[in-house]
């Protein structure tokens, strides 16, 4: 019977066992820039089968919050260089999320303090995290009315992502890239027709909408190699005010577009994040889900998400309902998560006042069991 402590081949990837750090935004990495203490923190959790970053901009564009990493210039990609190094030294894998906010930002944030993109000139009713550079604290504001991309400008951001990910492989190191499409970010807005409002080529019917996440999906395999490629979906979270009227056949028209692709793994956030796994009014069957991509053709890993514990992920991994795991805020608290469950020991509390922001203290500073 597969264990959660087994290994697996996920595209190119050879992982020591089932179990993903899942990306956790922590708004340490002043002016776009991993810090030194950013390498410590991911090599501590180095004992993950993967370590999948938090959300990292592709472009100035595609910032949402203050103080999270980027991928687009020299000095943030040296910063990335010894997280890469510090992970490979601990014997861990290591991937980075590529991520465009597109409506989920402050014109503070955009360059020029232009308003946000999105598919469609439809804000969301949602915060975002903004530091005051005088003061230096940071708080949660609403995000701005964005405006809606023009057709011509989307060949440039298809680039941009596959730019970020030969940036990401070829200079910082990592071991390849996870595409965030989920979570209401730019991606996920085109994909939904509560965001997506177009009445061009990337708009209306199912085909339109998800042409744009597939170009982007398409133009990173073809930077990287598909098997260095994964790719976040959440079907139905409300997270960030997204919303689709019939997401069933929306991800199996994704899913059988995606299989072809020879990905290294699908990441399926159930439910709504960090809430509950079946959100009320938006029911979703998640093995059809799966059917779809698997009868298509699709081998890439099938990695779910959200409110997982031991006894449940081992479960889903033995009973061949998931290949992977991905745990969040228990890697926060638990830089030896991987040691722990595989004891069964107790776990660390989290901060949660130390979630966003800050230095030392509720980054590194957790103990593990030795």
């Amino acid at each position: 019977m597969t264990s959660l402590f087994d290994p697996i081949q996920a595209g190119d990837l050879h992982l020591a066992n089932r179990i993903a750090m899942a990306p956790l935004t922590r708004n340490r990495s002043p002016q776009a820039i991993p810090q030194d203490i950013t390498a410590t923190y991911y090599a501590q959790r180095a004992g993950a089968g993967l370590l999948i970053t938090e959300g990292t901009a592709i472009s100035p564009q595609a910032q949402g919050y203050s103080d999270v990493p980027g991928l687009y210039g020299s000095e943030q990609l040296d910063g990335w260089k010894k997280v890469t190094r510090a992970v490979h030294a601990a014997g861990g894998k290591i991937v980075t999320q590529l991520w465009h906010v597109g409506r989920v930002s402050h014109s503070l944030l955009q360059p020029g303090r232009a308003a946000p993109v999105a598919p469609s000139a439809v804000q969301a009713h949602a915060k975002t995290y903004v530091v005051d550079s005088d003061s230096g604290t940071g708080q949660f504001v609403h995000t701005c009315m964005p405006r809606a991309l023009e057709v011509q400008e989307l060949p440039g951001i298809v680039r941009t992502f596959a730019t970020a990910a030969r940036n990401a492989v070829q200079t910082a190191g990592f071991d390849g890239v996870e595409l965030h499409g989920a979570n209401g970010y730019l991606l996920d807005q085109f994909l939904k027709d509560g965001a997506n409002h177009r009445t061009d080529d990337y708009g209306g019917t199912i085909p339109r909408r998800t042409r744009f996440m597939l170009e982007v999906v398409r133009a990173v395999a073809d930077a990287i190699g598909g098997g260095r490629v994964g790719v976040r979906l959440s079907p139905v979270t409300p997270a960030n005010d997204i919303h689709d009227s019939h997401p069933q056949p929306l991800f199996e028209y994704l899913a059988r577009h995606l299989a072809p692709l020879s990905l290294a793994y699908i990441h399926v956030i159930e439910g709504s994040t960090g809430g509950p796994r079946e959100v009320e009014g938006r029911p979703f069957d998640y093995a059809a889900f799966k059917a779809a991509y698997r009868d298509a053709g699709g081998r890439g890993a099938w990695m779910v998400n959200n409110g997982y514990d031991r006894d449940m992920a081992q479960q889903a991994v033995a009973s061949g309902q998931a290949d992977m795991v991905a745990f969040g805020r228990a890697f926060i608290s638990n830089p030896d998560l991987v040691t722990r469950l595989r004891r069964n020991a107790e776990l660390n509390a989290w901060d949660r006042a130390t979630f966003y922001g800050g230095g030392e203290k509720g980054y590194i500073d957790y103990p593990s069991l030795d």
